[in-house]
């Protein structure tokens, strides 16, 4: 006997459906309105042994194009591109592409060794470096119970 499930949202039922769609709303509308009212990047923040890891999705700038700076403990990330107008006989049919500027600011703790941030560009991702401080990484301990 051979058993098929076919996915028909029409088999769905209403409870179901409704279901589904509130369980996607909040993540579905938060990232729409952070990137596409915002401007905001998409951002993965990682943890390391030794540091923390920040990725932003911005692909279509260059590394000059990009302002990082930290003020205090804020973490300052921003980009300003300016829309080039060529001089060409081609005539525009459509146009999608743009690159809107952004800012992005994180709070740093006291864990993170502000003197040594890096940051390097590469394939559409920016990628910072925080590298925490040596007091900070400290390896988990056995305690004995007594």
């Amino acid at each position: 006997m051979t058993l098929v499930k076919v996915n028909n949202g029409f088999g769905k039922t209403f409870d179901g459906m409704m279901k589904d769609f509130f369980n996607e709303f909040p993540a579905t509308v938060s990232k729409t309105f952070r990137e596409d009212v915002l401007h905001f990047p998409p951002v993965n923040i990682m943890e390391k042994e030794n540091s923390y890891g920040v990725e932003l999705s911005v692909p279509g700038f260059e590394k000059a194009d990009f302002n990082v700076k930290l003020e205090g403990n804020v973490l300052t990330i921003s980009t300003e591109k300016k829309e080039e107008i060529n001089e060409t006989t081609d005539k525009m049919v459509r146009k999608e592409f743009s690159h809107k500027s952004f800012k992005r600011s994180f709070t740093l703790d006291e864990k993170i060794d502000a003197d040594n941030i890096s940051a390097r560009y590469e394939n559409g991702i920016l990628k910072l470096e925080l590298p925490k401080k040596e007091n900070q990484k400290t390896a988990a301990k056995d305690i004995n119970i007594q």
